[in-house]
């Protein structure tokens, strides 16, 4: 909205971004007391007086502004009636205001002025002469009090007595200053800034469940030019990633956020949303399905024992509970038979290194494994001769075949009495290879907690063309979770 002064003949105004300094016409204070009451309407009259326009009315004069027509840029206070700033006086636009208020107000506040400075001088004078004054009696006590044993003795009590208090006063700020500096310390620590991670590896881990500050940093300065700092609060790039993590790793709600960081929550939600967006697209790379001789070269003892070389992916389903939908029809496809819950699915793979590898799109609680498996583009993915490593719901040995591939099950005891020695042996070995999917689905859901909540249903809810918020996350933790340490041992 525009605002215009209400000065005759002024062609001032104030808009959105350029910086004036407009004022509004007094109102009466009826709050704070008689005297208040009658003073401010007194003030306001004389403002009105001083515009010296037939066309403003009483009802409405809060919609009128007064740009800077003060002596001192500014009007004064309600009780500062002797001053020329208690009403506007330059440049009103006509010449019938100049006459005995202003001027008289002028002179009084010159004088109330001058009668100010002269007694701050006279002050400092006589402060002077007493300094002086006491200097001299100083000077000629040895003089005059050479024989005064008394005399004598009281100075040296004095002396060691002004002393005593020194030492003291030294003591003192010492302590205070070493207060000071741990004060500091804490303080510092207690702020989001790279100094209050640095050579704390344990504060790193917890607050965004990377291994440590190195690697912290390095995160930083690949999405920091694509993130967007606030003008209008301090709100800085490494407070913003801080903050995402702190909501992923520890599940902190935005009400909780917004004072840790001192900004809105609505801030919060529009910052977090960002990030993600920029997490997603820069990290997304780090989750690659990798070439046939890289598997080979890097593929750990225990299974070039067992499985040779051949080994690609070990695959496993996890599920993440959501709020249950309005619509019916997508309460019906996101309920899981198993979980008893609405949920979202997720078919997750590492390699026999314990890097996830592949992470598929989320689908519905209610969908089978083997329909997930063959409907996502993982079967695309697998080269003739290639192993695929799964648990017994994954019936999906048809469809690896067709793509000349192996798939790998524990024994099952569907039709018979029991497993022979051989079977048994044969299974234990490969749950041994397929429960490293799962410790590294435990490590997903241990390192970021936000997984082991119920997710509004809004995280689902995407324009057309991009995926829900919720894939972006799991696809970002995944990510995450290739920066630590591998779960499988390389020896």
């Amino acid at each position: 909205m525009v605002n215009f002064c209400a000065v005759f003949g002024c062609s001032n105004t104030a808009k959105p971004g350029v910086q004036k300094s407009f004022f509004r016409i007094p109102a009466v204070i009826t709050t704070q007391g008689e005297k208040t009451e009658e003073l401010s309407r007194e003030r306001r009259k004389a403002w009105i007086a001083a515009l010296c326009r037939a066309d403003l009315k009483t009802t409405s004069l809060y919609q009128y502004r007064i740009f800077v027509v003060f002596i001192s840029g500014s009007p004064s206070k309600l009780y500062y009636t002797t001053s020329p700033d208690w009403i506007p006086t330059v440049k009103m636009g006509h010449d019938k205001f100049k006459l005995d208020l202003v001027k008289n107000n002028s002179d009084r506040y010159q004088r109330k002025t001058e009668r100010a400075s002269k007694r701050k001088r006279t002050k400092v004078a006589e402060t002077q002469l007493e300094l002086q004054t006491s200097l001299q009696q100083v000077e000629s006590l040895p003089s005059e009090a050479v024989e005064d044993d008394t005399l004598v003795f009281e100075s040296n009590t004095v002396v060691s007595t002004v002393q005593t208090d020194i030492g003291s006063l030294q003591k003192e700020m010492q302590r205070l200053t070493i207060e000071n500096m741990v004060l500091k310390k804490e303080i510092s620590n207690h702020q989001v800034t790279p100094d209050a991670f640095k050579d704390n590896d344990e504060k790193v881990k917890y607050f965004t469940g990377l291994p440590n500050f190195l690697v912290l940093m390095s995160v930083f300065k690949f999405v920091s030019a694509s993130l967007k700092q606030n003008e209008r609060t301090s709100f800085c790039e490494f407070q913003q990633l801080i903050m995402t993590f702190m909501r992923l790793r520890l599940n902190m709600p935005m009400s909780l956020l917004s004072p840790w960081f001192r900004v809105s929550p609505s801030t919060i939600s529009r910052t977090y949303a960002n990030v993600i967006n920029v997490m997603y697209v820069k990290f997304k790379c780090l989750i690659h399905w990798p070439e046939r001789e890289e598997l080979q070269k890097t593929m750990p003892m225990d299974f070039c024992k067992h499985f040779k070389t051949n080994v690609a992916i070990i695959i496993d389903c996890f599920e993440i509970f959501i709020e249950r939908p309005s619509n019916l029809k997508a309460t019906a496809m996101t309920w899981s038979s198993y979980k008893h819950n609405n949920t979202v699915k997720y078919l997750i793979g590492i390699v026999p290194q314990g890097v996830i590898s592949y992470i598929s799109k989320g689908w519905g609680g209610g969908v089978s494994d083997k329909y997930l498996t063959e409907h996502c583009d993982l079967l695309d993915k697998l080269l003739p001769g290639d192993t695929v490593i799964a648990d017994r719901g994954f019936d999906i040995a048809d469809s690896v075949e067709s793509v000349c591939a192996k798939l790998v099950l524990p024994a099952s005891t569907r039709g018979k009495k029991g497993l022979s020695a051989l079977e048994v042996e044969k299974t234990r070995r490969i749950a041994h290879f397929r429960i490293l999917v799962e410790r590294v689905i435990g490590s997903l859901r241990e390192k970021y907690t936000f997984f082991n909540s119920v997710i509004p249903v809004d995280h689902l809810i995407c324009p057309p063309g991009d995926i829900p918020m919720l894939d972006k996350e799991v696809i970002t933790c995944c990510a995450m979770i290739n920066l630590n340490e591998s779960v499988i041992p390389f020896n």
